[in-house]
């Protein structure tokens, strides 16, 4: 693939760039803030989202979808979850039947409990019935994994899965974007790459409340291990396999989450554990805060599939009904007595 289009420059997206370009010939990465394009045109910095990182040459930032799209072997999705689908929409007029989409985007859309490679598969798919059939269907992988922007963008050594139903494009995925130090492996449970991916989010800013909290180790131990069993009940309820859930995509990710520094989920759990609002939080940071947005479709999926999550609604009643964090730690520690 001679020319990959990243559709998103937050932190995530530029660092994918910088990863990326390494074994790529262009690379056109869409912008939709155009003070942050033009810093990266002038200074080759993204300043507020990845600062102290360059980007390459072959980087071509654009606020324009159709100069980042057209002539685009491949499509890396990589905006926030809940922005994909009207971004989605607003590219139809420069996709190509034959584009490969690539979602790096970890969520669950709210109004529809879609993954996001559904989301994308939906928009672009419904774009071409018209004219292709209802046959068509448009050529989806999804990356994810263990992975923060600044250790991406450093070269940091670096494992994560790409998923895709097609096994020869996974395998293609793989060849051209590995390099020594960022290493993929194939999956083809989008499934439960894409929840694990997405609900982990969830279960770190639980990590985090407890963090804040002064809970101790234990405490963080027991919501990673019990977090990791929500998470792969509703992958399997989902169609997911179960050691999807044990690997890169699932426990990987997810002990990343709940104890890194630099996970932004887990830091607003710390945060809400220390006393602070929710709303003080999200108005302290401009970058997207994906598990706030993925609790309420999480809890909702689980309703629809009829599987419990206890952390995962106990989050929901913290974040959405201002249920104080020591209530919610009570509600979970006295729930019935079961095995495990």
């Amino acid at each position: 693939m001679k020319t990959i289009a990243i559709i998103g420059a937050g932190g995530w997206g530029t660092a994918l760039s910088i990863a990326l370009a390494r074994n790529s010939e262009t690379i056109r990465l869409w912008v939709y803030e155009p003070d942050i394009c033009q810093s990266l045109c002038e200074k080759r910095i993204n300043e507020p989202y990845l600062p102290g990182f360059f980007i390459p040459a072959n980087v071509s930032p654009t606020t324009r979808l159709e100069t980042a799209i057209n002539g685009a072997d491949l499509v890396l999705m990589a905006v926030p979850s809940q922005h994909l689908r009207a971004v989605c929409r607003e590219m139809l007029p420069h996709v190509r039947r034959e584009q490969i989409f690539l979602s790096a985007t970890k969520g669950i859309e709210n109004q529809s409990l879609l993954r996001m490679s559904e989301v994308i598969g939906e928009v672009i798919g419904s774009h071409f019935e018209s004219r292709l059939g209802s046959d068509f269907a448009p050529r989806l992988a999804a990356l994810s994994g263990p992975t923060f922007a600044r250790e991406v963008a450093h070269g940091s050594p670096t494992a994560v899965v790409i998923a895709s139903q097609e096994e020869a494009l996974g395998a293609r995925l793989q060849k051209q974007f590995s390099t020594p130090n960022f290493r993929l492996y194939t999956n083809t449970d989008m499934i439960g790459v894409e929840l694990g991916g997405a609900v982990k989010n969830v279960i770190a800013i639980a990590a985090g409340v407890c963090e804040g909290m002064g809970l101790g180790s234990n405490a963080i131990a027991a919501v990673i291990t019990r977090g990791l069993s929500e998470m792969t009940r509703l992958a399997c309820a989902c169609g997911g396999r179960s050691e999807t859930l044990a690997g890169l995509a699932g426990l990987g990710d997810l002990v990343l989450t709940c104890t890194g520094a630099m996970s932004r989920n887990r830091s607003a759990g710390v945060e809400l554990g220390r006393g602070r609002t929710l709303q003080e939080i999200l108005g302290s940071t401009r970058m997207a805060i994906e598990g706030i947005y993925t609790t309420a479709a999480t809890v909702e999926l689980a309703r629809r599939q009829k599987i419990e999550m206890p952390i995962t609604e106990q989050m929901y009643a913290m974040l959405y009904e201002n249920r104080p964090p020591k209530e919610v730690l009570r509600e979970l520690m006295e729930r019935s007595l079961k095995p495990e």
